[in-house]
């Protein structure tokens, strides 16, 4: 079974993932809503102007009206900075023209020695950033270079992100904290150069604030910066080849980073807890060492002064060798150079703080250099400077390091030579709680109640090399907003997935599915990443993919990604919505017609009852037993449905009155009365509020009342729906578990997807994610109604219909 590790990569057996250094499970706060149910969501939105909108039209106003742009959605104040708790000296805010003359924005053009980390503990994120300068279309796409702190300057800035499957354009101003007129969080080395600074302040905006970014995967923000997929390798469990796939991906414009864990198992993709008070305390006992340093240099001559560097100490240590443990670094090269008649290979890396470099063998001042000609010097970039960038053999980097990471832009094979095209598909979902967050394979009961993805792998793979009939594909399950909602107390879930091969269904995949089938692939562990993605080899066939939390009942969102190398299909389970034979709803002219019969069949009735020995009329408790009797047994010979029609109508009469139609507190009472004398089935009862909503959802004509025909359909549904509730209430408690929901609804004869089924778990269950019988009810007479209200709206039948706002109204407020 799947065991929950924080990352730490667990080992396979035959009954599942066993872990090899559990540190503790991940527990998250309730995911928030989403762009999955934008028709709920959206009406809650405030209506936002189309006016002003973009960084253009931003940008223009502000130079017309001769002002500097103020962001009003990410302000210079502490919200932007911490969420956690207040800081305890007092941080300014300003532009780079007052922070030093002649600010610039890039200088000499945007590079991986501009990046020198503060005191945030987001070496991940600078990591990324030094692998995005070594490609410079994608730099130029996250970084729009025209943008200038001298032509057209307005104090306004923007920069693009992949946000979950889109671009999103960020804008910002220019306002950035200082302490002591030093800059406390990323820097460039060029004191007045502010692409960096400026490129962390729109990150951090996407996430909240600059505490946000504290601690992460550079996985995370490459993919930010590429819309890629990222493979992660365990340096110990690394194919043999594994030199020539950083070879490859560096060629291909992959971003690559490694990184050391340190003794206790801490790796940079998970921050141990530290306080900003901390943190805060240790840069100004920095800040204030830097500035008696700095004092004793002279600048005179140069052309820019650097800005200094501050070195976290926060939980990343320093080996005696000059590598950093608990720390990112960026791969920026991968070569071979000739040595004493022999080919070696090396590997460039960078550590962003701007310094601390390695000082072993083909570090920048070590003898093996002195044996490199210089025109192979100048191929390898050598310098002999301290600027966090070095050399290392292959050997020594496979020695140290223990994790890598490749952001690859497009998930080619990087095992092969050639060039290969992939298909990609893309799937939202959402984990509920009581609905669709059934956690992993250790939760037999639940977990078949995840989210289920189809994939069709239809063609094999062009590759005369292999024998074998197999479809190459890759599988990234990302979780999203995690990071954006740390201030609400959330963490990264701890998630994965599992892949089982089927046939011939479109139906969600039941439980005993699962119970009596194994896997065919799965994620190698489940873990707290944002992404966890993995490649596979399978035949053609078609499969279902099932993403889980590791624990049940944890809600979010997440992003499916596949991509595969020939044409696939790749969907979502059951996503057709329908009902089966809705009836017809009753409209005001068979209203009439049917209070004429009824009309009739009571002076019928007159006249039986004079011919009765007391002609008295029939009692209330009579009525009730009547009515208790059809709602335990249903008639099946047609003479006796007809007989039974005949005293329905009759007891209609007596609860109904002389209007011949019964309102919300008649039908309650007539409801109640069986129910209590119903002793199978536990209930309290229907409240007032849901028999208005029965008599709102089958009422016509708007009278606020309904007639016997609706109150048959009514009490016909009714009957069918109780049994079906019974089969799903085996404690006799008078409720059913949420997650039975989805096979009830199908029982009743409704197909839904998702969305509806995480919806109908919203609105109806409990706390404890139980749904009572007035509940149950409630929610199978709103789908009844409205499926037959859509297809009387739907005239030509091809699934779309058109309201005005009065006929909108008039749905949606009276139901």
């Amino acid at each position: 079974m799947p065991t929950a590790i924080n990352a730490a990569v667990a080992q396979q057996t035959a009954a599942g993932s066993v872990p090899s250094a559990t540190v503790g499970t991940t527990e998250g706060a309730g995911g928030g809503t989403g762009g999955i149910y934008s028709a709920i969501i959206s009406r809650n939105q405030p209506i936002i102007s189309v006016k002003e909108k973009t960084y253009e039209e931003l940008h223009k106003k502000c130079l017309e009206k001769n002002i500097l742009y103020e962001d009003p959605d990410f302000p210079p104040n502490e919200s932007s900075l911490f969420y956690s708790q207040k800081s305890p000296v007092k941080f300014e805010w300003k532009r780079p023209r007052e922070i030093c003359e002649n600010p610039r924005f890039i200088i000499g053009g945007a590079n991986r020695t501009d990046i020198c980390q503060g005191e945030l503990g987001n070496c991940w994120f600078l990591a990324a950033i030094a692998c995005l300068t070594l490609n410079k279309k994608l730099l130029c796409r996250v970084i729009p270079h025209d943008q200038s702190f001298i032509q057209n300057y307005a104090g306004i800035f923007h920069f693009q992100f992949w946000r979950y499957g889109d671009w999103v354009d960020v804008v910002i101003d220019d306002c950035l904290p200082t302490y002591n007129n030093q800059l406390v969080f990323t820097k460039s080395s060029q004191r007045n150069e502010f692409w960096s600074a400026l490129l962390e302040k729109a990150y951090a905006k996407l996430h909240g604030s600059y505490e946000a970014l504290k601690g992460g995967n550079t996985t995370e923000a490459m993919e930010d910066f590429t819309g890629g997929v990222t493979e992660f390798y365990e340096i110990k469990d690394a194919p043999k080849d594994i030199y020539k796939i950083m070879k490859h991906a560096i060629d291909r414009g992959s971003l690559m980073a490694s990184s050391i864990d340190d003794d206790l198992g801490f790796s940079y993709g998970a921050a141990p807890r530290s306080t900003i008070g901390e943190l805060i305390a240790r840069m100004v006992k920095n800040q204030e060492n830097a500035q008696m340093t700095q004092s004793t240099v002279d600048y005179q001559g140069m052309e820019e002064r650097p800005a200094w560097t501050i070195v976290p100490m926060q939980y990343e240590t320093r080996m005696s060798c000059g590598l950093v443990k608990g720390h990112a670094y960026s791969v920026t090269a991968v070569e071979e150079v000739l040595f004493k008649g022999e080919k070696i290979r090396l590997v460039r890396l960078r550590n962003p703080w701007g310094q601390v470099e390695w000082n072993g063998a083909w570090s920048d001042k070590s003898e093996e250099w002195d044996s490199v000609n210089e025109e192979e010097k100048i191929r390898l970039q050598h310098k002999v400077v301290e600027d966090g960038e070095f050399w290392i053999s292959f050997r020594d980097f496979m020695r140290h390091f223990t994790k890598l990471e490749i952001c690859n832009l497009t998930p080619d094979a990087l095992e092969v030579d050639k060039f290969q095209t992939w298909t990609v598909s893309v799937n939202e979902g959402r984990w509920v709680r009581g609905c669709s967050a059934g956690g992993c394979r250790n939760y037999p009961d639940t977990f078949w109640t995840n989210p289920q993805y189809r994939l069709k792998l239809l063609e094999e793979d062009d590759d005369p090399e292999d024998e074998e009939v197999i479809c190459s594909f890759l599988v990234a399950l990302m979780q999203k907003n995690r990071r954006k909602e740390r201030k609400l107390g959330a963490n990264l879930y701890t998630i994965g997935f599992a892949i089982y091969e089927m046939h011939g269904t479109k139906h969600h995949l039941q439980k005993d599915f699962f119970l009596y089938n194994a896997s065919k692939a799965r994620s190698k562990t489940y873990i707290n990443m944002r992404e966890i993605s993995e490649r596979f080899r399978l035949p053609p066939s078609e499969y279902v993919i099932i993403p889980s939390t590791y624990d049940p009942h944890q809600e979010g969102e997440f992003i499916l990604r596949v991509f595969s190398e020939k044409r696939s299909l790749s969907e979502e389970v059951e996503n057709m919505i329908e009902a089966e034979r809705p009836l017809p709803i009753i409209f005001v002219s068979d209203r009439a017609n049917s209070n004429k019969e009824l009309t009739a069949d009571e002076n019928a009735g007159k006249d039986g009852e004079k011919t009765q020995a007391d002609g008295k009329k029939v009692s209330a408790a009579r009525c009730i037993s009547f009515l208790l009797v059809s709602f335990q047994h249903s008639s099946t010979k047609a003479h006796e449905e007809s007989e039974e029609q005949k005293q329905f109508r009759n007891i209609f009469r007596q609860i109904a009155g002389d209007d011949m139609e019964i309102n919300a507190e008649e039908l309650r009472n007539v409801l109640n009365n069986v129910v209590k004398k119903h002793k199978d089935l536990r209930s309290e009862g229907f409240e007032l509020e849901s028999c208005r909503s029965m008599i709102a959802l089958m009422d016509t004509d708007g009278s606020g009342k309904i007639n016997f025909d609706e109150f048959r359909h009514l009490w016909d549904k009714i009957k069918s729906w109780q049994k079906i509730f019974k089969r799903y209430d085996t404690d006799h408690s008078g409720t059913i578990n949420s997650y039975e929901m989805r096979n009830a609804v199908k029982d009743a004869g409704f197909r839904l997807n998702n969305q509806l089924y995480d919806i109908i778990t919203m609105r109806y269950a409990d706390k404890n994610m139980n749904i009572d019988f007035d509940s149950f009810i409630c929610c199978f007479v709103r789908l009844d109604a409205m499926f037959r209200a859509f297809h009387a709206f739907d005239k030509d039948g091809d699934g779309i219909i058109k309201l005005n706002v009065l006929e909108w109204l008039q749905l949606t407020l009276y139901a």
